[in-house]
């Protein structure tokens, strides 16, 4: 993992990391949570991420969004079969697994912000590097789907942003957005097609035997 990052001792910047993952991804309702329900007020599924950094170029909460959507994209949880109070949890030799209902797939996307000329005007800059982040003087991320549905927009401090500069990283947002998902999900169905290949002929060996 890089050494910048202790998953130990959170600092501010990773705590705040956290806190708009969360809002991001759980309070958009991202996931489908009655789906997760086995017994109504008794039993269901817990579901935890977990992001283990290996290296920070920049674009970092960007970057952890990207991989948490992946992941619980392409995770896969046991089948289950419930009869009356009965909750059988079957293999995957028993039955295939089964994906996570995911509703939409919203994608932050980070905005740095610089001053120019005597700090009268400003440049917004998409996808800034870690020493651009350093230097900039202050950040806006849109939290945002591919069908344009804007699910948080967080501006903590820093430099002020004009309305209409905002409204324009809402539509590059949107834009960029649309592309992550196609990457994604084209991704994590070609992973699929390698895992479901290689699950079969598992399957078929045990069948031979």
């Amino acid at each position: 993992a890089t050494p910048t990052v202790d998953p130990s001792r959170p600092s501010p910047p990773e705590t705040l990391l956290a806190r708009l993952l969360d809002k991001t991804l759980r309070r958009s309702a991202a996931l489908d949570t009655e789906s997760l329900c086995l017994l109504a007020g008794k039993t269901v599924w817990a579901i935890r991420c977990d992001l283990h950094i290996l290296s920070h170029g920049g674009g970092l909460l960007d970057a952890c969004c990207v991989a948490a959507l992946a992941g619980l994209l392409h995770f896969r949880r046991p089948e289950v079969g419930v009869e009356g109070e009965k909750v059988t949890v079957y293999s995957a030799e028993e039955r295939a697994p089964v994906p996570l209902s995911l509703l939409h797939l919203p994608f932050c996307v980070t905005f740095s912000v610089f001053g120019v000329r005597g700090g009268e005007e400003e440049v917004v800059l998409l996808d800034a590097d870690r020493a651009e982040e350093g230097v900039r003087e202050g950040a806006v991320t849109v939290g945002v789907n591919r069908h344009g549905e804007v699910c948080q927009i967080a501006k903590l401090g820093g430099r002020e942003v004009d309305a209409l500069e905002l409204l324009r990283c809402v539509g590059v947002a949107e834009g960029r957005a649309k592309v992550l998902d196609e990457l994604v999900r084209r991704r994590v169905g070609e992973e699929e097609k390698r895992r479901d290949g290689g699950t079969g002929k598992v399957l078929s060996a045990e069948n031979a035997r």
